[in-house]
């Protein structure tokens, strides 16, 4: 077993700095397989590769309880969410999510849903000059989750929500502005949620049998307790919120079909192998997530390296998406590589690894997955231009995105195209602002 001595310097404001590439640049400069540091005050220790996901999302050896600090709980997750559980209470309630979020039949009737909003949206687009795709995709992703759900939100309302749960996203891992909009999001959807909940509870609203809302607002805990109404407010939001933060992979997957034009036309010709290789590709080669964390559940050993007890534990899931060992060449989008050869469970992790039935991977990845191969058909099939602006992708930004958010030019019969959107474009490389490769 190998020594360690505390260490002193804390690097909370280097990760706030640098972003994706703050642990990955660690890992390179490593000798031996951790990253030994201090976050928040606590001695950290950071872990990648698929053994690493098999250890971290053992419970016998990470828990969550205390792991999540309180800004990301009071902006992404919520209080009392169930990512913050461990034990008999966390395997109760992730038994509702994935009863929710896991069977084919829900699901297929979300991407419909989804699928319905999208045709409907875009229908309109070609009277208008520009179209920023993110906050299109959003408006889009909420109107379907939320008809999905049983959660009535009129028309009206949909971009403002959509504003909401786009901010309660953007704002987890940031100290500034955008922070507080996620807080004060937050606050005003669990309000109102929480709200619905007690009309459903009181035989004022009657939600659709079988209905996300119907099963959170009926749910019981381990205990036979109902949830609390605000409790049960955030365990819904973490069923919109998530669906919505699909959004950025969209809007990834239009910036790699700018970059990449070659890709359009498998997707338009109902390739469906290539279709889920390509979404695979888009959510192993774009940034979302940059760790995941944990807290040493007692004295630790992995690959002779000691991990505390109360110890932060990082599984690093950007630098394991990004890992040349793993992947080749990491940063060469290739959908290709993903019909190549079968990948393993706790290879690609963009939403964590390990059993979602058992531990604390996303019970949401297969809707993601879903979404996804539906809406870049979709997307593939759009006819629009690409005019100039700025698509860098800054990697110091958590989480990123296209920083003019992909606007487009919808075609119009009247307004001939200029080729930079149909696949006649020049393929030219994807570009990472502060990039550590």
């Amino acid at each position: 077993m190998c020594s360690y001595r505390p260490l002193v310097a804390d690097r909370t404001a280097a990760l706030l700095l640098e972003g994706y590439a703050w642990l990955p640049d660690r890992m390179r400069q490593a000798v031996g397989p951790v990253v030994r540091t201090r976050l928040l005050g606590r001695h950290t220790v950071a872990l990648r590769g698929p053994d690493a996901v098999r250890f971290f999302y053992d419970e016998r050896h990470v828990r969550r309880e205390g792991a999540i600090p309180e800004p990301v709980r009071g902006t992404l997750f919520g209080h009392g969410a169930v990512h913050t559980l461990d034990g008999d209470a966390h395997r109760a309630r992730k038994a509702m999510f994935m009863a929710l979020l896991t069977s084919p039949a829900h699901i297929a009737d979300l991407v419909e849903e989804v699928a319905a909003a999208w045709d409907e949206t875009t229908a309109d687009w070609g009277d208008r000059p520009r179209v920023v795709l993110f906050d299109e995709v959003a408006h889009v992703l909420t109107a379907g989750v939320c008809r999905w759900a049983g959660v009535p939100v009129d028309a009206s309302r949909v971009e403002e929500v959509a504003g909401d749960l786009v901010a309660m996203v953007d704002g987890f891992a940031t100290a500034g502005p955008r922070h507080w909009r996620a807080r004060r999001a937050r606050n005003r959807c669990e309000t109102w949620l929480a709200g619905l909940i007690d009309d459903v509870r009181a035989g004022e609203v009657t939600p659709p049998e079988a209905s996300v809302l119907a099963a959170v607002a009926a749910h019981r805990e381990a205990d036979g307790q109902h949830l609390d109404s605000r409790t049960a407010a955030v365990e819904l939001l973490n069923v919109l919120r998530p669906t919505v933060a699909v959004t950025w992979f969209v809007a990834f997957a239009a910036h790699a079909l700018h970059r990449r034009p070659e890709n359009r036309a498998r997707l338009r010709g109902d390739d469906t192998a290539y279709t889920a290789a390509f979404v695979h590709e888009v959510r192993r080669f774009y940034p979302f997530a940059p760790f995941s964390a944990g807290r040493a559940a007692g004295d630790l050993t992995w690959r002779d390296e000691h991990i505390p007890e109360g110890g932060l534990v990082l599984l690093d899931l950007y630098g394991q998406n990004h890992d040349e060992e793993l992947w080749g060449d990491p940063y060469a989008f290739r959908p290709e590589r993903f019909l190549e050869r079968p990948v393993e469970r706790d290879e690609l992790v963009p939403q964590g690894g390990g059993d979602p039935t058992t531990g604390h991977r996303c019970p949401g990845e297969a809707i993601t997955i879903a979404l996804l191969e539906a809406l870049v058909v979709r997307l593939a099939r759009l006819e629009y231009d690409v005019p100039p602006q700025d698509l860098t992708i800054p990697l110091r930004r958590v989480p990123t995105r296209p920083r003019s958010g992909f606007v487009i030019r919808p075609r119009t019969r009247g307004r001939p195209g200029d080729g930079s959107g149909d696949g006649s474009a020049q393929s030219s490389p994807v570009t990472f602002s502060d990039r550590a490769v």
